[in-house]
């Protein structure tokens, strides 16, 4: 019953029976994994797909170099596996980031759903679109923007998911994801003691603040926005 509600409150299967909901709920196993996990991999099958309950999970792929690659970091409610199908030959990873509940849908149960549900379908290319466009973009940063770029653009992405009223804030928020300097070296593809100057710069500079060692990053939004360049 309580995978039954928590699908029915995600946009992706809204407006599903109760009847289909419980067909789902049969096939969708509730797991918690521990923070570190590797719940997807090139080396397992991709025939699964993953919806997050809570915690977090990083996307990732390795550079030709053995560097770690941060494509996407996923919240609450966000899906992943089966969606990797859509990537243009990308062989991701899939790790939590801390304890994590995660629902397992098998695909060719689902592949089956969407077949049978023309809405549902094209919500869901409406997810892989906008996945792959948020991907381009942040490879395009990757490719061609400093470390400076790639993390000030790595932080507004991380703001917009994990920031209480984000879209509306100009001022200082939380950023609600705990996140070491070398967790940021390594999602932007730098080292440690490369990151660590330039985040304090952006304190000096007014766009980062942090209260205490446990305590959250606090962005300002506005100030991000405007020290980010955009690529043409």
């Amino acid at each position: 019953m309580e995978v039954i509600k928590y699908l029915s409150r995600m946009d992706l299967f809204n407006g599903l029976s109760d009847d289909e909901l419980a067909q789902l709920n049969h096939a969708t196993p509730l797991e918690t994994r521990n923070k570190g996990t590797v719940v997807a991999s090139p080396h397992m099958e991709q025939k699964v797909l993953y919806i997050i309950k809570s915690g977090k999970v990083r996307l990732y792929k390795l550079t030709a170099e053995g560097k770690e690659l941060t494509l996407d970091i996923l919240g609450a409610g966000h899906l992943f596996g089966e969606m990797t199908s859509f990537h243009t030959g990308s062989a991701m990873f899939a790790i939590t980031m801390e304890d994590s509940v995660i629902c397992e849908i098998e695909s060719r149960q689902f592949r089956k759903l969407i077949g049978e549900k023309p809405d549902l379908a094209l919500k869901y290319i409406e997810l892989v679109t906008g996945r792959l466009k948020e991907m381009e973009e942040l490879l395009e940063y990757m490719a061609y923007g400093s470390v400076r770029e790639r993390l000030l653009f790595l932080l507004h992405k991380l703001a917009s998911k994990f920031s209480p009223g984000s879209e509306a804030a100009q001022d200082w928020m939380p950023l609600e994801i705990e996140l070491t300097h070398q967790e940021l070296a390594t999602m932007t593809g730098s080292i440690r003691e490369t990151v660590t100057p330039i985040i304090n710069q952006l304190v000096s500079e007014g766009v980062l603040r942090k209260e205490g060692a446990r305590k959250p990053y606090l962005i300002h939004r506005s100030r991000l926005e405007d020290a980010i360049p955009a690529f043409q």
